[in-house]
This record gives structure tokens, sequence and C-alpha cells, in this order.
């Protein structure tokens, strides 16, 4: 069975031979555990490949993206600080701070009308003529896709400002939400032309212990949207993935409706037993493991444990499970191993 294959079987719940891995790292860890890194990759091989950097990187777009720059401006004009190397950082001088702005803000188009959409035919021809790996598209500088509207409207407006304008229904509100999702559309659609097998979108859509808005605030408008997505990218036969961090228990029904196909979302911020039982069988889980507290501060055996619970819950051997997890800063190498040593481990075997 080819990675690619194993993905597949996952996602439709036709029982693979194992759960997929997928590993995610911070340049942090490119820079400071580069060989443990090297070292993991050759044990436990990943089954996913990415789009090329240069499809949505006319210029150097993401030099700041957790790497080369502590301070940068992005592409729609939001100036980045990060308080250390190999972190995203926070937006610190949103450009919408006055609304007054939002007549003179142009989506930087360009990044999509000059985008080398061919490069990705030409990596995924060369993907199924070597590793034969899945190919998730919606990747630049080794971040999801700018589709991404909710975050992208606090980038612009203000997190504080954003949450007031919702509060209290201020019409430019919708028109910055609008252009956003007129520019991500045109962006799904250059996307879902190409070979790729799927396409990730994302925004972080929880706190510890709840949604960040009333969940019918976010169905009446952010569910809108994402439909959207998903009808494109599933129209031409690919495969649909979420990102969101936080507590999402609410929304993982309407998820499922609108045909979110992956969702990686933080399972140890929730009741994980609870959404076994509720939705097992219905969306694949894209990860993860806690990485607030048990990778950074667990033992080998803490992470053992975390994925056994995992398992428990949600993997039955047929399919819908996705062993992926985050290497983060200072995040130690033998956790991350003990990960992928777990999951390739009987479920019985397992604390």
């Amino acid at each position: 069975m080819t990675s690619r294959e194993r993905v597949y079987r996952a996602l439709e719940f036709k029982s693979p031979d194992r759960a997929p891995r997928h590993l995610w790292w911070l340049p942090w860890v490119e820079r400071f555990a580069a060989d443990g890194l090297e070292t993991l990759l050759r044990d436990f091989p990943g089954d996913f490949t990415t789009c090329p950097e240069q499809v949505l990187c006319p210029g150097d777009r993401s030099r700041g993206v957790g790497g080369k720059d502590r301070k940068w401006v992005d592409e729609w004009g939001c100036t980045w600080e990060a308080g250390e190397y190999g972190v995203i950082g926070e937006v610190k001088h949103p450009p919408l701070a006055d609304f007054s702005a939002l007549d003179s803000l142009v989506p930087p188009w360009e990044i999509l009308r000059q985008a080398d959409w061919d490069a990705v035919n030409r990596a995924q021809k060369a993907n199924l003529a070597g590793r034969r790996k899945f190919m998730l598209a919606g990747t630049a500088g080794g971040q999801f896709t700018t589709v991404r509207p909710f975050e992208r409207m606090q980038f612009l407006r203000g997190s504080e400002n954003l949450y007031i304008d919702l509060g209290y229904g201020t019409p430019e509100v919708l028109r910055l939400r609008d252009m956003l999702h007129e520019f991500y559309l045109e962006e799904i659609q250059g996307w879902v032309k190409t070979d790729c097998d799927g396409v990730a979108f994302m925004d972080d859509w929880g706190s510890q212990a709840s949604l960040l808005i009333s969940p019918a605030m976010w169905r009446d408008l952010f569910k809108p949207l994402y439909k959207d997505y998903c009808d494109l990218i599933h129209a031409a036969g690919k495969k649909a993935f979420f990102h969101s961090d936080g507590h999402i228990f609410d929304i993982y029904e309407d998820l499922i409706e609108i045909g979110i196909d992956a969702i990686n979302s933080q399972l140890f911020c929730m009741d994980i037993e609870e959404i076994g039982r509720r939705f097992k069988g219905r969306i694949t889980f894209w990860g993860e493991i806690d990485r607030q507290q048990i990778l950074s501060f667990g033992s080998v055996e803490d992470v053992r444990g975390a994925v056994g619970r995992v398992r428990r819950a949600l993997d039955d051997g047929a399919g819908g499970v996705i062993a992926q997890c985050e290497w983060g800063t200072h995040n130690p190498a033998e956790n991350i191993r003990a990960v992928f040593e777990a999951w390739a481990s009987p479920i019985g075997q397992l604390p």
C-alpha cells in the first residue's frame, strides 16, 4: 500500500494498513534539532507531501513566517512581530485599526494571478513516479494556506476591534468578510484546478473552553464560507482538510455537514471520549496530541498514554485517524518520537 493509498483509505474509512503519519514542525526544529528531525523522518517516513513553496511565493513572501525576520510586513500590509526565532508571532499594527481605511484596502490579487499553479502538477508528477505520497495543497512557507477568513479579519482589524464589530453588527465587518471570501474563493479555485489530492484551509475558532463567538453567530456569518470552499474542493474530486485550534466541540456537527473530510483540532481541550462517541466514523481526525502540556512538559510514558487515549476513543482500525502531531519550540525529541512509536504499537500495549 502506497502512502497515497493509505491516506485515501483513512479518509474513506476503508481500513488502511496503518494510520497515515503526518509530522508538522516549526522552523525552530530545523535550526536547533535538525539531526533529530532527520532521524525521525528516516525511521517514521510521513505519508504526506506538500506543494512547492514558490506556487504562491513570487518573491520572498514567507520570509517572516516563523523564520528569517523577527518583524515583517505581509502581503496584506499587516506588520508582524515575533518574540523569538521559529514562531509566527503577532500582528502589532493592524492596517484597518481605523475602518475608514477599508475603502482603500486592495487584496493582494497578484499573488494568485502570478502563481505558478503548474508547479503543483510538476511536483505531483514527480511524486507519483517516486514516493507516491498524498499531496496536500494550500501550504506556503511551511504554514497553512492563506485561506483563513476569521483570522485574516483579526490581522487586518485587530482582534479586540473585530469582536466589538461582531457584537455590535458593524456594517463594515460584512464588507471585509465578503472581500476576503472573494479572494479566498479564487485561491481555492486555483488549487483545485491542479493535480493535488487535497486542499487545506483553517481558522482558529476556540478558546480553552468554548468557541470565541457564539455557535449561532458562527453558523450565520462563517459556516456558509466554509461550505463554499468544501463545495469547490469536492466538485473537483479532492479532499477538504480543516484546522482549528481550541475548544470547537459545538461546531463538529456543522463541519461534518458541510463536508470537511479531515479535521485537525486540539482534542485535549475537549472530551475526547465524547468526541469519539459522537463523531467517530463520520470525519477523519487529523491528529493531534496535546502540544500545550504533554509534548512540551510530559514524559515519554505520558506521551504514550496520550496516544493510547486518542486511539482507544477514535481508532478502531477502519480508518478515520491520521497520526499527526506538531513538533514545537523546545519540545524534547524523545517525546515526538514516542508519538509515532505509540501509533505503531498495538493499542493493548499502550498505557
